[in-house]
Parts: structure tokens; C-alpha cells; sequence
């Protein structure tokens, strides 16, 4: 082998034409050409795990599986060399072989293609890491370049087959990555990957075994991670149960961690047996607790390990023994102490050289916060809220320590105030915003998301450990939607990929309102049962019917989508795309359905067992989709992975019905929008629909509707020319939805005469009865609003979207910035810039009128009193030196502060969290018609503000977002 070496050294400095300056194409598979793999043979075995899964996905795209070998000795024709910059396989191929600046960095590869090296080598491709895992992913940059995404066998992305298969090979060093260890935390694994593994993948272990976990690890290096924080529910044995597992973990190099709540990579639910080993106390029980880390310490010590240090209960849960905080401290300073000499005795008498983390999680942060002296050299690992939120970020002494800080960050969670489990429906938008949050206050040292059973969370999976591994095209918000179109591009192509992303998008974006596991309005923890949502169904254009309607369109997108999708992309397109948005839109169908079913029950509608049924069939359709899952898609190969009533919620139990009844009623109704008094059975004939103006254009409905077995028919009549209807006449009948119908009712603004107070009437006829419905309009000249720039009032209310201010005041140093895809109406404006400490008398003087501010023109058609509702992201402050607060005025008077900061398991939190919304309101007792100027002044940074709701009387309630009310322009530009 050293002869080879120095022969190819020779022959390579005799050349002299060791590389194109430019791209040099590489056959890999053509009729003249197989590519052969070689790879440096040592005690690490991954370089030869590497090379071998480059040959399969060599075979997977081309059908022909290239050699790997360990001896180059007759190398000749095409060959891809893998190593660490320092092997002698590398080093063989001379200095020009790697860049010169790869070696000591952490991570980092570099992709040379030599020309000719030696008379029987045709082409090298050099694949150099600057240690092994920055080698493996070197490799896996190729597999990806030639078609193999990370999620080739996880989600069935099967890569295009070519024939002839080559690649162009730029010179190229990756940068060092962003955060240093990045990994996922595979959590409440019980309804998903266990069973899955269990039964269908790993029978012979009957659980996450090694055979789970060496293709969870070659994910994990596809994906350039390195860090596993292993499954621990009480449906897993513990990781170190298995032998096996570790050895994995050793071959593929992955770096093993441990939960919060697990100590020294221990199992507490599975390794601590209360019968036999007595509390989990460390006041009572201090020796068998001692003996029970230092021997998983003497066990681990060879391992590539991050030790979590302290102590809390055996499975999330606060610590034994201890009730206050006071007592709390002392207590913890000496479990991490001890612990800390166990790993000096068998790991490193160094203890910096120990990498050890320490996760502020829960009533842990408090514990910290109190006063706990965290050693410098350990990970403050900053966790979010379980609902996506961090809850704090390191201030400028934090930042000093050496062991710097991190994340743990969810994706899926089971606990209060409820899980979502079943689909993954974290935005994008709000990860990225998070997370390069937590990048820009210096958490760079380990990032772990919590991904739940993998699937469905394949996407936000893949999105967190892009953003760990490189950060930057992240740093600009509108980066969130191009890299979900660029992933489903990898996967289906380009023809695609923007239909699908759109969909996905509109997907998160309902999600991002409400949950589909929130939407029985139930909790857990203590469990609930189901309520009515808070959707509006009578007002808004029927709010509920909306969010029916936008389902619908989704759905139909997808089966579009589908229809065109290649037979090998049909599983893959079903696993990420159709099964979430099919099986979110049916859950809201379900609950909206039900809501349906009961008001209309109590207006009396022959329709009311149709919405039932309706909301019944969702059941079963989502039955059949999961069914499909499970035992059909991919022959099978998910059996047990798609559990659609995780931990049997109340949310995901078929509805039960009782719906009331009412008597005495006419054998027709028309009810108009707005209208209230949704139990009503009164005679009533007359009523008024909401005030239409010139420049919110509205459009509201009336519906009209059997409440008896008989057939009739109607006819619709104006009063006036100018105003329309969608329908003149209908026919209804008993039978299921043709019992009702609903009609649109609009302005014809070029007919109508300029007046301000217009009044019209609708009438609606069948047989002998007689609905008529008022209309009042405003269509005058106003001269006051002729140049006015800003949001006009509709009938009550204005809805603005923070974004749409007339004014941003910024400083260089502090302003406002608009975030592209996030918030309910798709874009929120923050406060920036992200500081670890505020400016010096900041918190004492509050004088907040000179800071920055944004500023909502808006008018008002009528003096009344105003409920002013400021709807921010329910963010929390930066770090301990901060608070979320704005100021508020108007029309330039004092400022009103605001702060939206929530404590522990508050009330307030809960419906925060399940809306991804915190409500401030401000009461204006007496609000004058006309102009008006509101100005929201900035004071700590990160807030983000969403939207604003003005209430004038309109007493309707609403959830989730509403469409802006009309911003006007001078001279209606």
C-alpha cells in the first residue's frame, strides 16, 4: 500500500493536471464507464459504511452496483476515493487531492475530481472530511447530487432511474456547520415507531431495536446531523438494553444523548425499578441513586456520549424529595457535582473535554432562574414551550460561559394543555423564526428537535437540520417557503413541486390558526370532552364554512397534484403530502360539521341530520385513509406506523349526537347573516342585514331553508336595480343539502346613487309566506375620506393586519421588520434588532414615545366606545433582561403599556399556545367619528404583532383571523 502511495505521489507531480479549475464531469454508469469506490480501511468503520450506501444509491438511480474496495492497488478507469484528510489513501493523491484549508475543522468535507492521477486512473473524485462524520457527508452530498434524498427509504422517495448516469464536480469545501451537535429526540414513540418497529420492521427484537436505529443513524448523517437523543417511553427498553444499539451508534458515529429528564444516558422509565432500588430520591436514597449513574458512566466512558447533568423525577416530572426552590438549589449543586466526578473518574480527568449539558426545562428553569450556579463549561440548553416558543435565550453573561448554549425544540408533544401527535403541523415559518432567533443569541452548541415517531414530521425534520447545519439563506424570512418548494423539488421534480408547496403552505397556514387536534376545543391533562369551536358560523360570511371551504380547495389540489404524479412517487407523495392535508381536513370537517349540525338543529333545519352524517362519515374516512397507511401503501411496509386516536383522546372519537329539536315551525325559513338568536323560532318575517359601504364592497348571504318534509319552491325580488342577488328563484327539497340554499347579496356600485343613507329591501316568497330583508347602504361622497390614506370602518369593526401600518418610524438601530409567511394572515411585523441586553436606562424610564412606532390611520363612521384588541405570536421575552411589551396611543395621546409575558401553565398560556395568539385590549370609552391615528411604539425586541381588531359595537365574536376591512389610498389609488 505505502509503495501505491508514493507511486501515485510520483506520478501525480509528474503530470502536473491534477484538476480542472472548472466543473469536471464524472461518468459514473455509462456503457464505457463503472465508477469503483475505494475507501481507507481503519478501526471506524463508517468511510466503509459510507462507501457501500454510495454504491446502493448508485444502484437505486442507475440499476448497476459500482465495487467497493479497501485496496486500490488495481485501481484503474473512474473511481471515487472516500477518507479523512489525513489518510494515507488521501494523503496518497497529493496536497491538490483536498483543500488546504480542511484540515482541523470540525465536520467539513471537500470534493476534488483529479484528471488522470495515475496511467490506469481515467478520473478521481476525492471525498476528504476533516474528520469522519464530515467525510460521510461529503459522500452523501454526491448520493444527493445524483438524485438520493436523505428520505430515499423513510418516506419512499424513489430517485429517477437513469441509464447513463454522470455528475459535474465543482472544487468545493463545505463551510464548518452552524451548530455543532444537531439531532433529533425520538419521543412518545408508543402509537407509532415502537408498534412499527416492533411488529412490522424488528420482530425479532420486538421493539426499537438495532436494526430501527442503524437506519435512524443513516438518516441522521444523510441529514448532516450527529446527535440522538433516544426513544425512553415506557413501550421502549432503554437504549443501552440493547448492546447492539450502542454498537450502532459507534459505527455510524452518532453522537448519544439523553433527555432532560434522563441523566448520565439513563433510562429512568425503564432502567429505575422502585421495587428493587427503592425512590428516585437523591435526599433519602443518595447511594443506590450514585451507583446507578456511575455505573452507566464506567459503561458509556468509550462512547461518543453528551452527558445530561442535574436531576429531576423518573419520567418528567419535578424532582423527589424536595418542595422549594430554596431547598431545590443546594441539592442540585451537589448532585452536579457529584456527577461531574464521576465523569472526571472514567470518562476525563478534564472535565471541560466532557461534553455535558443541562437542559432548563419546565420547573427546571425556574430552579435555574432562582439561582442555581450552572458550571461554565456545561450546555445551557434552552427549551420552547412544547408548543414551538422558546422560552429563553442567553443574555450577555450566559453567552461568556465556554460551554455556550442550545435548544430543545418540539415538533410533536404529548401534555397539557393538548398533544398533537398524530400530524405534524408545525409552520415553517415559525421554525425558521424561532430558530434563527435562538442562532442570533448565540445557541450554536447543540440544537435537538423533538420529532415524535419521525413520521409524519419529515419535513419540519429535515427543515430544523438544514438550519442547524447551515443557517444562513434562513436569515431572510421569505428563504422559509423557497426551501420547502426546493425539498419537494429533490423528491418529485420541478414540474410539481410549486403546486405542492402552495398546498403544503395553505396547509400550515390553517394549521397555524388551530391545530387539527385542537379543534374539539378539548384538553387534556386533565382530559375534557369536546366542545363547540369558536369559529363564527352565522357572521364574518360564515367563518366555519370558510375554513370548509379552504379544506376543500387543499384537498382538491391534492388529488389534482396527484393524478399527475409518477406510479414510483405515489407512496411518497401519499406519506408527506396527501394523508396530512386528507386527514386535517377531514378532523376540522368533523367538529365544523358537528357545530353545524347543532345550530341548524336549533333554527330548525330539515338539514341538521345531514351535517350530522356528514360529521359521522369524517370518522370513518379517516378510518379507511389510515387503514391505507398502514397496510396498503408501500406493500405494507408502515404497518403499525399511523396511529389516527394517539392516547384516545376525546378529539378523535366519533360524535355522539343529540341534537335538539324544535316544534311549531313554518314549512320555510330565511334567516339573514348576523343574525343571532340562533334558537328562535319566532315568526319573525322582518329583518335587516348588516350595513353594506362604497369601499368595504361587503357581501352577505341569506339562507333560505325547509323545516318540514315538503318541497318548495321560492323566488328572490329587489326593491332596487342596484341591488344583486345570486339567485332569483331556487327549489328546495327534503333531501339531504338541496333543503336549503344559500343566496349572496351585493351592491351593483356603478347603479347605485350617491347617497350616503341607501335603503333597499330583499324579499324572499314561498307559497303564502314572506321574508323581507333591509338594506341600508352607504354610498356618499364623503368629503373628508376623498384623500384619506388608511383603514376604514365596516359596519362596526375594522380588521387590520399589523403589516398594513401608514407609517413606520425606525431608527438605524431599532426598527420594525415585516416576517413574510408568518401569522394567520400570512405576515407579521417583529421588532428587531435581537440584543442580549437593552440599552442603559431602557427598563427604568419607559420613555417609549420617542422609540420606534408604526402608526394605523383608520376612520370611523359613527361616535361609540372602542375595545381596541392588539393580537401578537406569544412569544416570550429574549432572556431574563426583558420583558414583551409595546406601547399604545391614540390619536397622540398617553401611552398605554402592554406586556404579554405568561408564567408556568397559566390559563392564559393554554389558549395562547392552542391559538399561536396573545390578546391585549384597550378601551377607548368614547371614540369620536372620523380620523384617528393609532401607534403602536416599540420597547422590547421580538415581539411580533399580527393583527389588530377595533370593535366599534359590531358584537360578533370571531376566531383565528378575519380579512382585512378596506385600507383606502388619496384619491382611491
Amino acid at each position: 500500500m505505502k509503495k501505491l502511495m508514493k507511486c501515485l505521489i510520483v506520478i501525480c507531480i509528474a503530470t502536473g493536471n491534477l484538476y480542472a479549475a472548472n466543473a469536471a464531469r464524472l461518468d459514473l454508469v455509462t456503457p464505457q464507464n463503472k465508477v469503483t469506490i475505494y475507501y481507507q480501511k481503519s478501526e471506524v468503520k463508517l468511510d466503509s459504511i459510507a462507501a457501500h450506501l454510495l454504491a446502493a444509491d448508485i444502484e437505486l438511480v442507475s440499476g448497476y452496483r459500482p465495487k467497493v474496495s479497501d485496496n486500490i492497488s488495481g485501481a484503474k478507469g473512474n473511481i471515487i476515493v472516500i477518507g479523512q484528510v489525513d489518510s494515507e489513501l488521501i494523503k496518497g493523491f497529493g496536497g491538490k487531492a483536498t483543500d488546504p484549508d480542511l484540515k482541523g475543522k470540525w465536520e467539513c468535507y471537500s470534493l476534488r475530481s483529479l484528471f488522470k492521477p495515475t496511467k490506469n486512473i481515467s478520473n478521481a473524485l476525492i471525498i476528504a472530511g476533516s474528520d469522519v462524520r464530515g467525510t460521510a457527508y461529503g459522500v452523501f452530498a454526491i448520493s444527493e447530487k445524483i438524485g438520493v434524498t436523505p428520505w430515499y427509504w423513510w418516506a419512499d422517495a424513489t430517485p429517477k432511474k437513469q441509464n447513463a448516469l454522470s455528475i459535474n464536480i465543482h472544487n468545493f469545501l463545505s463551510k464548518t456547520p452552524s451548530v455543532k451537535f444537531r439531532g433529533i429526540f425520538i419521543n412518545d414513540e408508543d402509537w407509532g415507531l415502537q408498534p412499527w418497529a416492533a411488529k412490522t420492521f424488528e420482530p425479532e427484537t420486538k421493539d426499537i431495536g438495532p436494526k430501527t436505529y442503524s437506519k435512524v443513524f443513516e438518516l441522521l448523517l444523510r441529514l448532516k446531523a450527529n446527535l440522538i437523543w433516544p426513544a425512553m417511553h415506557p413501550s421502549t427498553k432503554a437504549f443501552f438494553h440493547y448492546p447492539a444499539n450502542v454498537k450502532a451508534a459507534e459505527l455510524y458515529q452518532i453522537v448519544i444523548g439523553s433527555s432532560h429528564a434522563e441523566p448520565m444516558l439513563r433510562n429512568n422509565v425503564d432502567e429505575w425499578d422502585e421495587k428493587t432500588m427503592g425512590h428516585f430520591n437523591y435526599l433519602t436514597n443518595r447511594k443506590k441513586v450514585d451507583d446507578y449513574w456511575e455505573s452507566r458512566i464506567r459503561e458509556s466512558s468509550k462512547v461518543n456520549g453528551i452527558y445530561t447533568t442535574g436531576m429531576r423525577g423518573v419520567h418528567d416530572s419535578g424532582m423527589e424529595g424536595v418542595k422549594t426552590i430554596k431547598e431545590t438549589i443546594p441539592l442540585l449543586d451537589t448532585i452536579i457535582s457529584r456527577q461531574r466526578d464521576m465523569l472526571k473518574k472514567y470518562v476525563n480527568p478534564d472535565i471541560t473535554k466532557v461534553p455535558q449539558a443541562f437542559t432548563a426545562y419546565k420547573e427546571v428553569l425556574d430552579i435555574y432562574d432562582g439561582g442555581l450556579k450552572v458550571p461554565d463549561d456545561i450546555t445551557l440548553v434552552w427549551p420552547d414551550d412544547n408548543y414551538g416558543y422558546i422560552q429563553r435565550l442567553s443574555n450577555a453573561d450566559e453567552n461568556n460561559r465556554s460551554g455556550g448554549s442550545g435548544v430543545y425544540y418540539h415538533i410533536s408533544y404529548w401534555g397539557r394543555p393538548h398533544d398533537y401527535l398524530w400530524l405534524a403541523t408545525s409552520h415553517p415559518a415559525h421554525i425558521r423564526e424561532e430558530m434563527t432567533k435562538a442562532y442570533a443569541m448565540n445557541a450554536k452548541q447543540l440544537w435537538v428537535v423533538n420529532v415524535g415517531d419521525i413520521k409524519p414530521g419529515e419535513y419540519a425534520t429535515q427543515l430544523f437540520l438544514d438550519m442547524a447545519y447551515d443557517i444562513t439563506p434562513f436569515e431572510k424570512p421569505a428563504f422559509s417557503s423557497t426551501h420547502l418548494e426546493k425539498w419537494l423539488a429533490t423528491i418529485f421534480g420541478s414540474s410539481q413541486s410549486v403546486s405542492m408547496a402552495k398546498t403544503l403552505w395553505k396547509y400550515y397556514d390553517l394549521a397555524f390558526e388551530r391545530k387539527p387536534e385542537y379543534m374539539g376545543w378539548s384538553r387534556t391533562e386533565p382530559t375534557t370532552a369536546i366542545d363547540f369551536t369558536e369559529y363564527n358560523h352565522t357572521y364574518y360570511n360564515d367563518q366555519a364554512q370558510l375554513r370548509i371551504d379552504a379544506y376543500d380547495k387543499l384537498v382538491a389540489s391534492v388529488e389534482s397534484i396527484g393524478a399527475g404524479i409518477e406510479i414510483n412517487h405515489k407512496a411518497a407523495f401519499y406519506e408527506l403530502v396527501a394523508y396530512p392535508v386528507k386527514g386535517a381536513a377531514l378532523i376540522n370537517k368533523k367538529f365544523l360539521y358537528r357545530d353545524k349540525a347543532y345550530l341548524y338543529a336549533k333554527q330548525g333545519r330539515m338539514s341538521d341530520q345531514t351535517y350530522a352524517s356528514l360529521s359521522n362519515d369524517v370518522y370513518d374516512k379517516i378510518v379507511a385513509e389510515t387503514k391505507f397507511y398502514n397496510t396498503e401503501l408501500a406493500a405494507g411496509k408502515w404497518n403499525g406506523m399511523m396511529d389516527m386516536f394517539p392516547r384516545k383522546l376525546p378529539v378523535f372519537n366519533l360524535p355522539v349526537f343529540d341534537l335538539p329539536k324544535a316544534n311549531n315551525l313554518p314549512a320555510l325559513r330565511a334567516l339573514p347573516e348576523g343574525y343571532k338568536n340562533a334558537d328562535s323560532t319566532s315568526g319573525l318575517q322582518q329583518f335587516s342585514l348588516p350595513g353594506f359601504d362604497r369601499w368595504n364592497k361587503q357581501k352577505y348571504f341569506i339562507d333560505v331553508f325547509l323545516c318540514q318534509n315538503v318541497t318548495r319552491k321560492f323566488a328572490v325580488s329587489t326593491s332596487e336595480n342596484w341591488i344583486k342577488v345570486s339567485a332569483g328563484n331556487g327549489e328546495l327539497k327534503p333531501e339531504g343539502l338541496s333543503s336549503q340554499q344559500r343566496i349572496w347579496v351585493e351592491i351593483d356600485w356603478a347603479k347605485a346613487p350617491l347617497q350616503k343613507d341607501l335603503k333597499g329591501n330583499i324579499v324572499v316568497k314561498a307559497d303564502g309566506d314572506q321574508y323581507t330583508f333591509s338594506t341600508v347602504v352607504n354610498n356618499g361622497l364623503v368629503g373628508e375620506l376623498a384623500n384619506f390614506k388608511g383603514h376604514i370602518e365596516s359596519n362596526g369593526y375594522l380588521s387590520i393586519n399589523a403589516t398594513d401600518y401608514s407609517l413606520a418610524r425606525n431608527t438605524e438601530s431599532r426598527y420594525w421588520n415585516v416576517l413574510n409567511g408568518l401569522g394567520v394572515n400570512g405576515k407579521s411585523l417583529e421588532s428587531l434588532p435581537l440584543i442580549q441586553s437593552p440599552a442603559e436606562g431602557d427598563l427604568d424610564t419607559l420613555k417609549v414615545k420617542g422609540n420606534p412606532a408604526v402608526e394605523y390611520d383608520f376612520y370611523t363612521f359613527h361616535q361609540s366606545p372602542a375595545d381596541i384588541t392588539i393580537t401578537s405570536l406569544p412569544t416570550y421575552p429574549l432572556n431574563k433582561n426583558f420583558e414583551v411589551r409595546y406601547g399604545l396611543s391614540i390619536d397622540g395621546g398617553p401611552v398605554n403599556i402592554f406586556n404579554f409575558r405568561t408564567f408556568g401553565r397559566s390559563d392564559e398560556w393554554k389558549n395562547n399556545v392552542l391559538s399561536n395568539s396573545a390578546e391585549r385590549t384597550f378601551r377607548v370609552q368614547d371614540l369620536k367619528s372620523g380620523k384617528h391615528k393609532l401607534t403602536i411604539h416599540m420597547i422590547d425586541p421580538g415581539v411580533i404583532l399580527n393583527h389588530i381588531f377595533i370593535d366599534l359595537g359590531v358584537d360578533q365574536p370571531f376566531y383565528g383571523s378575519l380579512a382585512p376591512t378596506y385600507q383606502a389610498t388619496p384619491n382611491g389609488k
